[in-house]
């Protein structure tokens, strides 16, 4: 008998207790073991017996269901979240937090069956799912998951989810028989097992289908096959696909690439290839992947980063692609390394020997060589065209002249003769076509749904039977698809014949699809069949799961409807304003952004003052986002003051999405986007002041962070670490990793700077252990590049040189805006680690994309480091006028630490700058003041970083090497200095790794070689 789930319900009203109460002993299965108005009271008993799962208001006095969330997640990892509220504006920060589900009150027995559903589907899956395959070993055995991992991990160690994808889309399309043996094609296709791409390139009709299945049928190898299809030209579609398709084939396959592709953002174009390579490699035996109807993609980004995957591919893994158009990537490169095998038309048509063949032993039809030749000119060889006809001459009372007819274009042929064949078929038959012809794929069920009539599945096997251009999609013959061919035509056929029912069959496909779980592809259908406000219920209904992974559907869909489809669904209206600002789509964002304000001015009598004010503070924000945008900082602020009026808790879409990892900094670091620093002060410290004082508003963390950075590059220590610090100890952002990490490394940095490099690690050591989000791996890839650069700053090279090694970062890749920190990062090490060239390279190119999108602070970060890494190499002009450029830059904004940092061969270059100028006398204007030099140059002479000796040991450490030679202990030395025990190991672990010893005597040793200690 099966374990009751054990539940607990805290909410500050009764009645709303008493509702979920009686909701849930209507379903039944549910143990109600614990409910409290009083959520410390619910805390407590938590404590002495855990719930399996707790349904929390968010809403309540003294403690709110967020924290409290966060607070039952400590005491025991397995316990699930769902939140009850009367408000929509907590779902994205709900789902950021990991809750299980979100529910709005009041709540309906249909709802919370769904929501059971998924707690009864997690812990059978935890329960029962078998260890996964090792995909290093293909006849190996997995490793259990091991217990008590957080939320978090068991989602970071799922695999792909397969059951979203339709399985047909990942069989081997059924071959019955093979129309004519091949061997010289199949020999082509073998060729491809021994190069990393196989590309069939030709138009519909020529077989490329038909011929990789027979290959795969006698090639034996292990193959993972994905079939495409217009749905499929979005990133994350595409490549959940082709993770999916080698899931099952490897079990176990694919948990790096699926933590890669649960959020949509650009940035994870950065690493969802990158994440299959590594996995791809960990692979032993040979694998072939096929992705066949390749034409259906259009995106960009996918095409670029199936480049990357063909350029690092390993030996042992070859991919086949089929398509009608030419490959959207450039291929010349593994031409010319011969790894590139290309089948075009010529090598897919039927040669004259083989077309013999097909007509009398295929076609079973006796015709003579001049009529076969005849055919062949006629079609040149086209496999289609020769079914076709085929077809239309077995009915033909004089094949002769059937074969004088055929003339003309391929397109003109095929028309032709499919008109042909469907002359012959009976009414039932050719409505039963027309009407099915608007499905992608069908089975019985839907068939007859469609059509109305009884008989789908006797239909389609007739259909088979008579080779009329359908496909099994698997051996069962459960679901099939029309040859693109004869879908296209019936298409185009039923659109002219009855638009009307054209309309109606997609509706009716629709319905049965949205009533078999199929949402998606219900949308679809909605939309070709004008149901407009069907289309709408279901984004309605899908839409936090829409934005957070399937953000470029939503935006397609949304697109093709008409305007009033959704005026009075301001959430989704303000959901696509995301969606447009996340794909980079500003200048839509800013239209729609202006119109739905317009319209939304005028609904409040239509929805309510509570609705209406929730509606125009959201809709005020994305003002404020687009006038930021657009640099126009003082239009922002009016707009933060409507926000404040109409929503003073706050938008849910201040914090949406902001405890996943996006890359792209311009929402965030604010500072990489506004370039006027004296504005830019103004208006983050009037903010913070209004924001400060409320204890639940974890947006002010993102201004407090970009005024702690601002404070530092001016040189203001002590009021950076001041606001820093106020953020740091707020707890509102410590559930939001974006949030925390620009706080902690402004926070590390400052420490630094202040002269304490043993603070400044222990902060960044700190922020590894508070980041709890799904991309957890994302984000520590940030951090890693922050602590290689701070280990440089520190005088240490050892762990900028380990971090070098296994970044997976090189300065041959192409340059982004998503990454352009690591790109900083990347060029200082290459140059720490005497590969200077490499990092002129990278920064040569990252330049002009700085300069060109206007990203100042950056572009002077970039101009300081190759100014540095030229005066290096010894090429002093050249370094002196990039040098000119970055001072140039930066004296109107007062930058002071981003030429601090660099040390003491900036003071050189600063000091050889000086004196250059200063030689040329009068004759020529100076692009900067010699004052702003000089102002620097006293800038660099008393910073702590400067006072470091030879041997790089740091002030405090000094100090605390001359306590450790009088033989303290760390305890007494953290006596003396006033500091913890914690940071005294921390300073000492420095020492060690600059003098490269491993303890106190060798460390005393070394350092006597060089200073005293006395």
């Amino acid at each position: 008998m099966k374990r009751m789930l054990r539940a607990m319900i805290v909410d500050d009203e009764e009645l709303a207790v008493e509702r979920l109460e009686m909701v849930l002993s209507e379903i039944g299965g549910i143990e109600i073991c614990h409910t409290s108005l009083d959520p410390w009271e619910a805390y407590e008993y938590a404590k002495k017996s855990p719930p399996d799962m707790a349904f929390l208001d968010i809403s309540m006095p003294e403690i709110n269901g967020m924290r409290l969330s966060s607070l039952l997640r400590e005491l025991d990892a397995s316990i699930d979240v769902v939140f009850v509220t009367g408000y929509d504006n907590y779902a994205v920060q709900a789902f950021d937090v990991n809750a299980l589900d979100y529910l709005l009150k009041p709540v309906t027995v249909k709802r919370m069956i769904q929501t059971l559903d998924k707690v009864r589907k997690k812990q059978q899956v935890t329960a029962t799912a078998p260890p996964a395959i090792k995909p290093g070993n293909l006849a190996g055995h997995g490793e259990k998951q091991p217990p008590g991992m957080t939320p978090v991990e068991r989602e970071r160690n799922a695999e792909v989810d397969i059951s979203a994808i339709p399985s047909t889309k990942l069989h081997v399309p059924h071959v019955r028989k093979a129309l004519v043996s091949r061997p010289r094609l199949i020999r082509k296709l073998n060729e491809g097992m021994e190069t990393k791409l196989t590309l069939l390139s030709a138009q519909a009709g020529y077989g490329k289908t038909t011929a990789l299945s027979e290959w795969v049928r006698q090639n034996g190898a292990l193959t993972a096959w994905v079939s495409l299809d217009k749905r499929d030209n979005e990133y994350t579609q595409f490549w959940s696909c082709l993770t999916a398709a080698i899931q099952e084939q490897v079990p176990g396959f694919g948990q790096t690439v699926t933590h890669a592709l649960e959020k949509e953002a650009l940035v994870y174009l950065e690493h969802t290839t990158p994440a299959l390579l590594n996995e791809l490699n960990q692979l032993t035996g040979e694998l072939a992947i096929v992705i066949d109807d390749y034409h259906f993609i259009e995106l960009p980004d996918i095409h670029r980063s199936l480049y990357e995957l063909l350029e690092r591919l390993p030996s042992h893994i070859h991919v086949y692609i089929a398509s009608r158009t030419e490959l959207a990537i450039p291929t010349s490169r593994l031409l010319g390394k011969g790894e590139c095998n290309q089948i075009f038309a010529h090598d897919l048509r039927f040669q004259l020997d083989e077309g013999i063949v097909f007509f009398r032993d295929t076609a079973d039809l006796l015709l003579t060589n001049e009529q076969v030749t005849a055919l062949f000119d006629q079609t040149e060889g086209w496999i289609s065209g020769l079914q076709l006809a085929a077809i239309s001459l077995k009915r033909s009372e004089n094949i002769t002249e059937t074969i004088q007819r055929f003339s003309g274009r391929q397109r003109d042929i095929s028309d032709y003769l499919l008109r042909e064949v469907l002359r012959y078929q009976s009414e039932a038959t050719l409505a039963f076509l027309l009407q099915t012809s608007v499905l992608n794929r069908m089975n019985d069920s839907l068939c007859e749904a469609v059509t109305g009539q009884t008989n789908g599945q006797e239909q389609l096997e007739r259909l088979e039977k008579l080779n009329l251009f359908i496909i099994p999609l698997d051996d069962h013959r459960n679901w099939y698809r029309y040859h693109h061919l004869l879908s296209d035509f019936l298409q185009q056929l039923l659109f002219k014949k009855d638009r009307r029912e054209w309309l109606q069959a997609h509706h009716r496909a629709a319905i049965w699809l949205e009533n078999h779980g199929f949402d998606e592809e219900a949308v679809e259908h909605y939309l070709e069949g004008e149901q407009f406000a069907d289309a709408v219920r279901i984004i309605e209904k899908n839409l936090h799961t829409l934005v957070q992974s399937k953000s470029v559907a939503l935006h397609r869909w949304v697109s093709k409807l008409p305007e009033n489809a959704f005026a009075d669904k301001p959430m989704i209206e303000m959901f696509y304003i995301s969606v447009l600002l996340g794909v980079g789509e500003w200048e839509a964002a800013f239209r729609r952004v202006g119109q739905a304000t317009v319209r939304f001015q005028g609904m409040r009598e239509r929805w309510g003052d509570t609705a209406w004010n929730r509606a125009m503070g959201n809709i005020y924000f994305f003002c404020s986002i687009t006038s930021y945008l657009q640099k126009d900082l003082a239009r922002t602020s009016e707009y933060f003051e409507l926000v404040e009026r109409h929503m003073p808790e706050g938008s849910f879409f201040q914090t949406m999405g902001r405890n996943r990892y996006q890359g792209y900094d311009a929402f965030d670091d604010h500072l990489a986007f506004i370039n006027d620093l004296h504005a830019g002060g103004a208006f983050l410290s009037k903010w913070i002041a209004v924001w400060e004082q409320k204890e639940n508003y974890p947006f002010v963390g993102l201004l407090y962070a970009s005024y702690s950075k601002l404070l530092y590059e001016w040189n203001r220590l002590e009021e950076a670490d001041r606001y820093v610090s106020q953020a740091i100890g707020r707890q509102d952002i410590k559930p939001f990793a974006r949030i925390l990490i620009h706080n902690m490394i402004s926070a590390s940095r400052i420490q630094q700077a202040l002269g304490n490099p043993g603070r400044a690690s222990e902060l960044l050591e700190q922020l590894k252990a508070q980041i709890d989000s799904p991309d957890n791996e994302l984000f520590m890839r940030s951090i890693e590049a922050e602590e290689a650069c701070l280990s440089l700053r520190q005088g240490s090279r050892s762990y900028a040189q380990e971090w070098l090694q296994r970044c997976g970062l090189s300065h041959t890749d192409e340059v982004s805006l998503y990454r352009v920190q690591e790109h900083l990062a990347l060029a200082r090490v290459l140059a720490a680690c005497e590969r200077m060239e490499d990092a002129l390279y990278l920064l040569e190119r990252l330049n002009p994309l700085l300069s060109k999108e206007g990203r100042l602070r950056d572009r002077i970060k970039a101009l300081i480091l190759q100014s540095v890494i030229l005066h290096r190499l010894g090429r002093t002009e050249a370094a002196l006028a990039q040098l000119e450029i970055a001072l140039q830059l930066s004296e109107p904004e007062g930058y002071i630490r981003s030429f601090m940092d660099e040390g003491a061969g900036m003071e050189a270059l600063l000091a050889g700058y000086l004196k250059q100028q200063q030689g040329s006398g009068l004759k020529n204007p100076r692009p900067v003041s010699l004052a702003y030099v000089k102002q620097l140059l006293q800038a660099l002479r008393v910073t702590p970083d400067a006072e470091q000796q030879p041997h790089n040991l740091t002030v405090q450490e000094l100090k605390i090497m001359q306590l450790i030679s009088q033989g303290l202990s760390n305890k007494e030395i953290a006596l003396r200095l006033n500091i913890t025990s914690e940071t005294v190991k921390s300073h000492i672990k420095n020492v060690y790794k600059k003098l490269e010893v491993n303890n106190r005597v060798q460390a005393l040793q070394r350092a006597a070689e060089w200073i005293t200690l006395g």
